[in-house]
């Protein structure tokens, strides 16, 4: 096997190597402020934790197993994270929790930008820890690669004072589509914190979602930690749990983006896509009215997709819909099931982390356009 080579400014250019995540011992895990804020009232979930049934784990890793076997087949160099024994408590000086998640996702938490991977600081106590099942991984990129990069953001104290007290209690829909509107979150600006799903790649502009998982002082720190790009605050008030940018808004390829018709991009927002004539189009409607029990995320992970090149896009194999929609605008579309993973940390594109993308550092956005920037 060649040595690791780590690159990847965008999500859309030649993938060649990937990280894809694992389901083994993924724990629902206790309520705190960061689970409270995301779970629905309605969900399954509330209420609920300890380890995921183990047939439920069975089925996800047959998936992801399956989704890793596809990537091989078309040349993508795989990965995968050492899960821990994720049902133990989680304990620091300053918070104490009865367990993590897991590792299915590492879109969540490693955030590759160029030649670094960044482990992100995310508001979730339970996956305090989480970076750990990537930590052998990292060791080997860092001996094979000798221009690469491993960083690792701030660590969060993720005290009392990074939360709103009481914004969890329980509360309508219409009140949180206020809330999300006002951009009143869950998180305070107390330290910087984001998950790495929340930050869109595209060349030197790095566009960074708003909402519970990350704040204004995470975008800052993401600034000033990467000065030759410009990062950009994006917000989509449709959405009563914004949490990750990849059900919402999704880049399909130069100058194509997939916005959530539910989770428009604001218009002096999308100022900047129309000045340098990038197109957003809807996505098509989810071809299930609900999730998977047990599920966190929305309907909405039919619309994320794994770009493989500019031509060819992996969709999970029953959202029909978003399949045809995909094929009309050129691609070669690969279907993979995958809803039996879904519950255990998001879709295709959550479930896998860039190491390698052919390509270079690109300006798609010479044309800025005052106040985007943070």
């Amino acid at each position: 096997m060649e040595n690791t080579v780590v690159s990847s400014w965008n999500d859309f250019d030649p993938l060649k190597h990937a990280i894809v995540g694992r389901a083994d011992f993924t724990c629902i895990p206790p309520a705190e402020p960061a689970t409270e804020a995301k779970i629905p009232e309605d969900s399954d979930m509330r209420g609920m934790w300890g380890p995921r049934p183990q047939q439920t784990v069975e089925r996800a890793n047959v998936q992801l197993n399956t989704l890793a076997a596809l990537l091989e087949s078309r040349g993508v160099r795989v990965d995968r994270p050492q899960p821990l024994q994720w049902n133990q408590a989680v304990m620091t000086p300053d918070f104490s929790t009865g367990s993590s998640f897991g590792c299915m996702p590492p879109r969540d938490v490693l955030l590759t930008v160029g030649k670094e991977i960044l482990s992100a600081p995310m508001s979730f106590r339970c996956r305090f820890w989480e970076y750990l099942a990537y930590h052998s991984l990292m060791q080997k990129y860092f001996d094979e690669d000798t221009e690469f990069r491993w960083e690792q953001a701030p660590r969060p104290r993720l005290a009392d004072e990074a939360y709103k007290a009481g914004y969890f209690e329980e509360i309508t829909i219409e009140e949180r589509l206020e809330r999300t509107a006002n951009l009143d979150f869950v998180t305070t600006e107390h330290e910087p914190l984001f998950d790495a799903a929340d930050v869109l790649r595209i060349g030197k502009d790095l566009f960074c979602q708003h909402g519970l998982t990350t704040n204004r002082r995470g975008m800052q720190w993401l600034q000033r930690h990467y000065p030759a790009h410009r990062v950009h605050t994006v917000n989509f008030p449709g959405d009563p749990y914004p949490i990750h940018i990849d059900a919402t808004f999704v880049p399909l390829r130069p100058g194509l983006v997939m916005n959530n018709p539910n989770r428009k991009l604001p218009e002096k927002q999308r100022k900047i896509f129309e000045a340098n004539d990038w197109e957003i189009i809807d996505a098509a409607q989810p071809a299930h009215d609900s999730p998977p029990p047990l599920c966190y995320s929305s309907v909405w992970l039919s619309m994320n997709v794994l770009i493989l090149d500019h031509n060819t896009v992996i969709v999970e194999a029953s959202e029909v819909n978003q399949i045809e929609q995909l094929d009309a605008l050129g691609f070669n579309v690969l279907p993979v099931e995958f809803r039996d993973a879904y519950p255990f940390g998001g879709g295709l594109h959550c479930a896998t982390g860039d190491v390698l993308r052919e390509g270079n550092c690109e300006d798609y956005f010479p044309k800025q356009v005052p106040g985007t920037q943070i």
